[in-house]
């Protein structure tokens, strides 16, 4: 089985994690408390099939360069947590995606050296509430409210040793991702199939700036990821109150995240 290191959310003070955490340590291991998160946009199927069914073309300059944004490092939750939609939101839906942490600080890391800056992987379930990420995004500025809300990770970090079998030539992990929402497949796909690789990510996410240990990046959505893609009426619709999702990456484990009202 495949080493693993426990994950500090931002504030987290509990007990039970922090001595997971010096475990970890103990054994020589670093137990990283996540900083900042940079969400990417590297899976073609889904931008495509997303922009088509908005009647639009694939952009000419997503193929240049590995575009992402900023989400919020105080709203990332746990393995298992307790997710409501903001308000106002009637279309809350998961997102499949693969999140890297970084193990060493680095500023222009190349491609040739950008391996040596990971710590690991882990599951991201980037939660969005479209109808108001719809209406924010006619501005041309953001997501922000949209994605302010929660992110889910976990349920560990598997460090990139125990992964670099599954790294192929072009630096693209091969890792089975499956999403359930109450025990029922919805989306299936392959981290391979990302159009740019991790170390174009890292380099494009250092240059000019100073990723640090801790640092997230996810690496958007696979195809069939979420529920925007594959439609709400082929899903069961959106994710409402007592609904369960499971996002399962092969080698990393289940990351689970239970849907509830608001208080």
């Amino acid at each position: 089985m495949a080493a693993t290191l426990p994950i500090l959310l931002p504030g987290e003070n509990a007990a039970a994690r922090m001595a997971e955490a010096d475990s970890a340590a103990s054994e020589g291991k670093v137990a990283p408390r996540l900083r900042s998160f940079r969400d990417f946009y590297a899976f073609e199927q889904h931008v495509a099939t997303c922009r088509a069914q908005r009647g639009q073309e694939m952009v000419p300059a997503w193929y240049e360069v590995p575009v992402f944004y900023f989400s919020n490092p105080d709203s990332l939750v746990g393995d298992g947590a307790e997710v409501c939609a903001p308000a106002e939101c009637e279309e809350l839906d998961y997102e499949l995606e693969l999140g890297l942490v970084i193990g060493r600080a680095g500023r222009d890391i190349s491609v040739e050296e950008a391996w040596n800056h990971v710590l690991g992987f882990t599951i991201v379930n980037d939660l969005s509430a479209r109808d108001l990420q719809r209406r924010e995004m006619k501005v041309g500025l953001g997501p922000a409210k949209g994605k302010d809300f929660a992110t889910a990770v976990g349920p560990r970090i598997v460090p990139l040793e125990s992964l670099r079998d599954r790294i192929g030539d072009d630096d693209r992990l091969d890792l089975e991702m499956v999403a359930r929402v109450d025990g029922q497949e919805l989306s299936r796909g392959n981290a391979r199939s990302m159009y740019f690789s991790w170390p174009q990510l890292i380099a494009h996410a250092s240059r000019d700036a100073t990723l640090y240990p801790g640092d997230l990046l996810g690496s958007g959505t696979v195809g069939t990821g979420c529920i925007l893609e594959l439609r709400p009426e082929n899903t069961g619709g959106w994710l409402t109150p007592g609904r369960v999702v499971e996002l399962e990456v092969e080698r990393l484990g289940t990351l689970t995240t239970h849907i509830v009202d608001r208080p």
